[in-house]
């Protein structure tokens, strides 16, 4: 394999490597929404802890990631990677292995070493692509953290009719020893396994600090608004179809996976769109796209597959326009962590909260109108700050 890994050019390895790291960075937790009745059934678990079993993971995401952060910094981005690698294959066993406390742990341990992936591969895109190649490399792991979620989503069911659920959520470990497998010899067992502590970034004259400060608050209230919007719509969309428009279960949860199908469009269509317009341009697409959902669901929710599918190519390109703007503007690989951790951590703070909020106020309300209002208001704050953000961004270049 060595020899034949040398014959390929290393930016092919590195992008084909980042496809696999991100195939592991969504799918392990989302593999339990299938299987979340076996578990019931097995295990005992109520209600708030099945619950409990997907919100850890974005927990995970907003708290551990000064935790993540640090990591990169102390230990290298070729390191972060690998415990990312190695808590996914982890934590999948572990929580595979035993009772109740086992798939908890499990979870931890999946959602610990995700937020340290989530932080360290940006970072490999800014320092081992070209400028003009970061935009591409950048939207193959946006689609690929796509791929991931839907092609665990789809085989975890059928494959856990077959073996059983508990092998059917082992099943994840495949994709992490792939990962693996690859990204050993592509950087080599040294870089892979010894810590290699990030530069300090240069001192910064005032006026830059005093830029990087806004900047930062400006995607992190873009980041919040994409990712409390993301999750909202994840967790309802399906009962809304349901409600509104008399869709069957499986009908209305196969009809809201367009949401997540089109994602992989977005991701991939942004830096093709970037070569063409700029990215303010982009970003006001991006927007105009998203506003389609809340809109649309609420003027027109016949129309729902097309708000669906606008919807999952906005908040695909969405993800990768912030990061994009991160590893452009940021002066080193230190001050790029620290910017991704900041606007990640607040992010999936507001991102834990959705699905609870957004059911709450339905309960409240008992209709789907002032959800959809949220929503809108989540999406408009995505809108302007984002849109804001890149524009200062690309005034700066």
């Amino acid at each position: 394999m060595s020899q034949f890994l040398a014959k390929v050019p290393r930016g092919w390895l590195i992008l084909a490597c980042i496809g696999l790291i991100a195939l592991n960075m969504r799918g392990p937790f989302v593999a339990v929404a299938p299987v979340v009745d076996s578990l019931q059934q097995d295990l005992g678990f109520s209600p708030v802890e099945l619950g409990l079993l997907t919100g850890i993971p974005v927990l995970c995401f907003s708290l551990a990631s000064p935790l993540a952060s640090l990591a990169g910094r102390r230990l290298g981005a070729e390191v972060a990677v690998m415990l990312t690698l190695l808590g996914v294959l982890a934590g999948v066993v572990v929580r595979s292995s035993g009772g109740g406390v086992s798939v908890m742990v499990g979870t931890v341990i999946i959602g610990v070493a995700i937020t340290i992936g989530n932080i360290a591969v940006p970072l490999i895109i800014r320092r081992d692509f070209a400028p003009r190649r970061q935009a591409t490399a950048m939207g193959v792991y946006t689609a690929a953290l796509n791929v991931g979620s839907f092609l665990t989503s789809v085989a975890t069911a059928p494959l856990a009719e077959l073996v059983g659920w508990r092998l059917a959520l082992a099943a994840s470990a495949l994709l992490a020893l792939a990962a693996i497998l690859f990204w050993v010899p592509t950087v080599g067992a040294r870089k892979a396994f010894v810590p290699l502590a990030v530069p300090a970034p240069p001192a910064s004259s005032t006026g830059r600090v005093a830029g990087v400060r806004w900047l930062t608050v400006g995607l992190t209230l873009g980041f919040a608004g994409q990712a409390f919007s993301y999750y909202g719509v994840t967790a309802w969309l399906p009962s809304f179809l349901s409600d509104e428009l008399a869709m069957g279960t499986a009908d209305a949860g196969a009809g809201s996976s367009l949401f997540q199908i089109f994602a992989i469009v977005g991701g991939l269509g942004v830096p093709l769109l970037a070569r063409f317009a700029s990215t303010t341009a982009v970003a006001v697409t991006l927007s105009a796209l998203w506003l389609t959902v809340p809109v649309g669901l609420l003027l027109a929710p016949s129309w729902w597959w097309m708000w669906s599918s606008l919807g999952g190519v906005a908040q695909g390109g969405g993800i990768t326009v912030i990061f994009i703007a991160i590893i452009k503007f940021a002066q080193s690989q230190a001050a790029a962590g620290k910017m991704s951790a900041v606007v990640q951590g607040v992010g999936y703070c507001f991102a834990a909260l959705a699905p609870t909020a957004i059911g709450f106020v339905h309960s409240v309300t008992g209709g789907w109108t002032v959800p959809l209002f949220v929503i809108l208001g989540s999406v408009l704050a995505f809108c302007v700050c984002t849109t804001l953000s890149v524009r200062w961004v690309a005034r700066q270049r």
